[in-house]
């Protein structure tokens, strides 16, 4: 099988390890890649959200299987472009990419699917955003503003915050520049990541994980695209993995294919494990980063044969998937000033240990690997129990150097220490 991976982050690199081990895979290649991805799979240069340019690689390469990881080349309709050629994809048509380009979307289907998430509210005209926050936040009796884009943002589009001056600042400048703003009550609790392979009705959960979004320890500073994660998740129990299956994943694909908009790739739903039960934060169309490093890291299953049965609406006769016992642990390494403008340019040492799965960074002529952008690597360590994933996690991140860089150091470590209970 000849494979072609869109993208050019982290989450890039871990699919093709991933791929470059299933015996059926035999030809890998990337587009754009970056200074890690270009030592597993043949590079080269597309714009990857031009359905031509993709395609036209594609047919070029004599590739079976198209595999779209950013969300952004999914919602302008590259995957359909793809299947218009006849070449197998992984990833949703431009239709069904609406769940995470559109929140307005996904609240809709939601609501007909009868799931659970925040009350919201869109406000698309500035004259009406004052009164719309005092609808929400500590203005209703919640403990934050929770203020997000309608649209794509990376995962840095949200502030929650107590703070009204703060809600209302970022909410004008999003309506500003164009973009609708939506309202949502606060949720509490632990969030769980959860991918699901689907295609049209049939659902296959991955792992759960949990993600680290804040840029600092415990939580603080702004939301970034995300500084780490963990799975599996020693908290949450099958049962209720199953129960967000059944209630949640299974009934959002039944509505999407009620619609004429059946999804076919990775849907991802990013919950908070409320006093009430699980309540939707946000779905995605694509897998997340970080999360995807630590759950690849565990897969046993050939990767390639089944993304391939997903795309070819083969996913039900696949069978049951094939983890390895244990954990993984994944630490990101963030460029000075992200999220904020990055300092770019700097030459990093150590970025080609085992464990290293390279983003944000690009060869010079001279063999020297710099950083090209905010979050320029993910580190995974893997082991028994999190306290040994932990550890060896930590002890790669701490042997790279790249000046100026910072990384958290408490991924997964309350739940290492037993402090993360469901209500």
């Amino acid at each position: 099988m000849r494979v072609l991976v869109i993208g050019s982050g982290a989450r890039e690199h871990a699919l093709l390890l991933g791929l470059r081990k299933d015996p059926e895979v035999d030809y890998l290649a990337v587009a754009p890649g970056n200074a890690g991805t270009a030592a597993v799979a043949e590079q080269h240069e597309v714009d990857i959200t031009s359905a031509e340019a993709v395609t036209g690689l594609a047919r070029e390469l004599d590739i079976d299987l198209v595999v779209v990881g950013p969300e952004v080349p999914l919602v302008l309709g590259v995957a359909d472009a793809v299947r218009a050629a006849g070449i197998a994809c992984f990833g949703p048509s431009k239709d069904a990419a609406r769940i995470e380009g559109s929140k307005a979307f996904a609240k809709d289907v939601m609501a007909a699917a009868g799931v659970r998430t925040a009350t919201s509210e869109t406000v698309d005209n500035p004259a009406h955003l004052d009164a719309a926050l005092d609808r929400f936040g500590p203005a209703a009796g919640q403990p934050a503003w929770v203020v997000k884009d309608d649209g794509l943002a990376a995962g840095k589009g949200v502030v929650v915050t107590a703070d009204r001056d703060v809600a209302r600042v970022h909410a004008a400048a999003l309506l500003d520049s164009g973009h609708p703003v939506l309202l949502e009550s606060f949720l509490d609790g632990p969030e769980v990541s959860l991918f699901c392979l689907v295609d049209g009705a049939t659902v296959v959960p991955l792992l759960p994980a949990q993600d680290f979004k804040r840029v600092a320890d415990n939580d603080a500073g702004p939301n970034t695209g995300g500084m780490g994660a963990y799975s599996p998740l020693p908290w949450l129990p099958d049962e209720v993995t199953a129960a967000i299956v059944s209630e949640v994943v299974e009934p959002v694909a039944a509505e999407l294919v009620q619609r004429g908009c059946p999804f076919s790739g990775l849907l991802y739903a990013g919950l908070a494990m409320t006093s009430g039960g699980p309540a939707v934060v946000e779905f995605n169309c694509r897998f997340g980063d970080p999360e995807t490093q630590a759950v690849l890291a565990l897969l046993e299953s050939a990767l390639g044969q089944l993304l391939y049965a997903t795309a070819t609406g083969k996913l039900a006769d696949f069978g049951p998937l094939r983890w390895r016992d244990g954990y993984a642990v994944t630490v990101v390494i963030a460029a000075e000033n992200y999220p904020g403008r990055p300092r770019l340019g700097d030459v990093i040492t150590g970025s080609e240990a085992d464990g290293v799965l390279h983003a944000g960074t690009t060869r010079r002529d001279d063999g020297s690997i710099v950083s090209s952008g905010g979050r320029v690597l993910s580190v995974v360590g893997t082991g028994a129990d999190l306290v040994a994933a932990r550890a060896a996690a930590y002890r790669i991140a701490s042997s790279i150097r790249l000046p100026g860089s910072h990384f958290r150091s408490d991924i997964a470590l309350a739940a290492a220490e037993g402090r993360i209970t469901l209500r």
